[in-house]
């Protein structure tokens, strides 16, 4: 295959619609912008949920109750299988698991769970684990240090 054989996959492309050829093109006349008004002009644009000025839906429902999602812990999730790609005897916090590439973006810590098999001993820093990545860990002689969890941001 060379680069002058490479072509999109059907359906890929499409044509572009061509406005204002006439009636029976079926883009005639309004040019498929409906009828009169606001929205049939030039440079118009209606923001999301603007309702014409009347009280838009999302204002008039009342909003009640309490959501934990602002205050959860989210943890980034790495499996015991990924810490073979560490050395014998070494040790693994977030800082070196990032370096790794086992852990990206952003959470509140790093929580080691039991998925796979670990066939090295290593010293294991993260903010939390799964009982039965504890246990595996600990199996092969290393050891689970708990970082303390990063403060929360105020809300206010």
């Amino acid at each position: 295959m060379r680069l002058h054989d490479l072509k999109p996959r059907p359906g890929a492309k499409h044509r572009r619609k061509r406005l204002g050829q006439g009636e029976s093109s079926g883009h005639g006349k309004t040019s498929g912008r409906g009828g009169k008004g606001q929205t049939a002009r030039s440079g118009s644009s209606i923001r999301i949920g603007f309702e014409g000025g009347q009280m838009p839906l999302i204002r008039r429902i009342p909003k009640r109750g309490f959501n934990n999602a602002r205050f959860a812990t989210r943890y980034i999730p790495v499996n015991v299988t990924a810490l073979n790609v560490f050395e014998e005897g070494a040790r693994v916090d977030e800082s070196t698991l990032r370096a790794a590439g086992l852990v990206n973006g952003r959470g509140d810590g790093v929580k080691v769970l039991g998925d796979g098999d670990l066939s090295r001993k290593l010293t294991v820093c993260a903010h939390a684990f799964s009982s039965s990545a504890r246990a595996k860990i600990e199996a092969k002689g290393g050891t689970c240090e708990l970082v303390a969890a990063k403060p929360a941001a105020v809300q206010g």
